[in-house]
């Protein structure tokens, strides 16, 4: 027997709150306590579903077209913009599904290069890097040809899912990575990116597990965590546009994390289930 796929009114909702993972909401408090119970079902279908929103949602075609408009001028116009923002946020949501449902906890590598190069091409046209993204479009272009992109949709197919244990130790073990790093003065570029990709894979997996199982404390633990990427990722572009400005090293420059973050993260780890 073969799962049945989601609606189309599923993924919508989905997509919905994705798109509102770095929105603050200064309402919503932090539920008490966390939920960090999930059942092997759970886990299973939310590696379903977001695999079905990149499978079902992602156009090979209208990414080419992008490509190649990237390839001819280095740069969208601000329709495009949000066409390769809606791509990119799919293979994001689907790599965060594999590092947190896969027994590896690791997203697979021709998955994992396609994923960090629309990051880095993203950041090269944002910051007017035109030849730079001119470099990278070729790249991704490789990539979404038809043996590489064959091949990145059986790793997606391909992946061996966790259990319930495994799935809480890695929860949790990236909680103590996080309570690691609080423990610091001050930190680098990386260090704070580091920090945000564990916030943004949690957030992830509270957008796709309120999608399917709404409840008010999945809906609460969602919109705190949004309210620290909202934060952490507005702080981050500031870091690389002072990066590829030449203002500061991204990586030696070092800097005390802001108090209203550093509260919100300490909150999260004080309160994270042992």
């Amino acid at each position: 027997m073969t799962d049945l796929p989601f609606a189309a009114a599923t993924l919508d909702t989905l997509f919905a709150a994705i798109l509102i993972d770095d929105e603050i909401d200064d309402h919503v408090s932090l539920p008490d306590p966390i939920p960090l119970d999930p059942s092997i079902d759970d886990l299973r279908d939310c590696f379903r579903l977001c695999r079905q929103l990149w499978t079902d949602g992602v156009d090979r075609a209208e990414a080419i077209r992008l490509v190649h408009l990237l390839l001819h001028d280095g740069d969208l116009n601000a329709e495009n913009r949000l066409k390769y923002k809606y791509i990119r946020a799919k293979y994001k949501h689907l790599r965060f599904a594999f590092t947190l449902y896969d027994s590896r906890h690791a997203c697979p590598p021709r998955f994992k290069l396609t994923t960090t190069i629309m990051g880095h091409l993203q950041d090269a046209f944002r910051n007017g890097q035109r030849y730079t993204a001119i470099g990278y479009a070729v790249m991704l272009r490789v990539l979404l040809m038809n043996p590489f992109w064959n091949s990145t949709r059986r790793e997606a197919f391909s992946a061996p899912l966790d259990d319930q244990a495994g799935f809480t130790r890695f929860m949790t073990a990236e909680i103590g990575k996080l309570r690691a790093e609080l423990a610091k003065e001050t930190l680098n570029g990386a260090e704070f990116h580091a920090m945000r990709k564990i916030i943004s894979r949690h957030v992830s997996f509270f957008d796709t597990l309120r999608t399917l199982r709404p409840t008010d404390s999945a809906y609460k633990m969602s919109r705190y965590l949004s309210a620290i990427n909202g934060m952490m990722g507005s702080m981050h572009d500031d870091l690389v546009e002072r990066g590829v400005s030449g203002e500061q090293d991204y990586h030696r420059h070092r800097f005390a994390l802001p108090a209203e973050i550093r509260e919100r993260l300490q909150l999260l780890v004080d309160r994270y289930p042992a």
